[in-house]
């Protein structure tokens, strides 16, 4: 497993732009764009890797993961694990 696989990246058609857009909440501002979904999510996936390179190489440390979280089902009101997982990934896109 690589370091760039513990962030989640999401990859959504935006109809303002009419393209698709690549993004890493919590790793990196900006993104990737493209017309081909595919090729969108593999020059995000690039991109991550090469952001990672670069803080440990500058001795940055890396932000903590985004994917493959554990969630507590707890938020103010309780709600099912999945719900609490999909609007953690919701918070996150926006």
């Amino acid at each position: 497993m690589k370091k760039s696989d513990h962030y989640l990246k999401i990859v959504e058609w935006s109809d303002e732009d009419q393209c698709y857009l690549g993004r890493a909440p919590g790793v990196m501002l900006g993104g990737v764009h493209g017309k081909d979904e595919a090729k969108v999510y593999a020059e995000l996936c690039q991109v991550v890797e090469e952001w990672i390179r670069i803080q440990e190489t500058d001795g940055d440390p890396l932000p903590p993961e985004t994917a493959h979280k554990a969630y507590s089902g707890k938020f103010n009101l309780r709600v099912g694990k999945a719900l609490h997982e999909r609007l953690a990934v919701a918070a996150l896109q926006s």
